[in-house]
């Protein structure tokens, strides 16, 4: 727990007494102290808005008592993304496989401040129940997490480019909205597809923008 102010801790040790408190350090940093802290050979990653069914749960048991050819490093599970209630499988959101099953000598997480990476030691194979991710119970609650995204992915942004155009801006803005849309089938869900997409264009547009404005600032336009 990186000292939060909810009821975490106190569920937490509800079901274990190995609970750990620590000082925010960011995704990646956050997720190799909980990797060094387990006492299992496998680790299974699962964020706070997400779920395991029963039936993914047995997939992984049956699995790791199987004992998996050493050779095999890690394992991508599907993921099911509900937005606003809907399971959305266009847009390129299914089967949106997340490398999270892995041995704990195989795999460190690197250090950056958005959609932090798994390194793998070693071959990867997927299983085949997916687990589910509650990622935009809400409008709101999707444009609360876009700002606060679109800032961490701006200071990734602002790592790699020195000049960010108008036309670098609007073309990736009304390219993401298209390629969800229309490429990776987002209207196939509907009305649901069509907001999903609209906030993936919405999204890419305020993080270039706000790499933009930065860039301004610092060259005093």
């Amino acid at each position: 727990d990186a000292e939060s102010r909810d009821r975490t801790v106190e569920l937490a040790k509800g079901y274990t007494s190995k609970v750990f408190v620590r000082p925010w350090q960011g995704y990646g940093p956050q997720k190799n102290f909980g990797i060094d802290q387990a006492g299992a050979d496998w680790i299974l990653v699962v964020d706070a808005d997400e779920r395991v069914p029963d039936a993914l749960r047995r997939e992984i048991q049956a699995l790791v008592t199987s004992r998996p050819s050493a050779d095999i490093g890690g394992y991508e599970v599907p993921r099911r993304n509900f937005f606003y209630g809907k399971w959305i499988q266009g847009g390129g959101l299914y089967p949106d496989y997340q490398l999270r099953l892995f041995r704990k000598t195989a795999g460190r997480y690197d250090d950056v401040r958005l959609h932090e990476n798994l390194a793998l030691t070693g071959r990867r194979e997927r299983l085949r129940e997916p687990f589910i991710h509650y990622s935009m119970p809400t409008v709101n609650h999707h444009i609360r997490k876009m700002m606060r995204y679109t800032t961490l992915g701006a200071d990734e942004k602002l790592k790699r480019v020195r000049h960010i155009s108008g036309w670098t801006i609007g073309t990736h803005h009304i390219g993401t909205i298209l390629k969800t849309l229309f490429t990776r089938g987002g209207y196939r869900d509907g009305v649901h597809g069509l907001v999903v997409a609209m906030f993936a264009g919405l999204h890419t547009f305020v993080k270039y923008a706000k790499a933009w404005e930065r860039l301004n600032v610092r060259r005093g336009a």
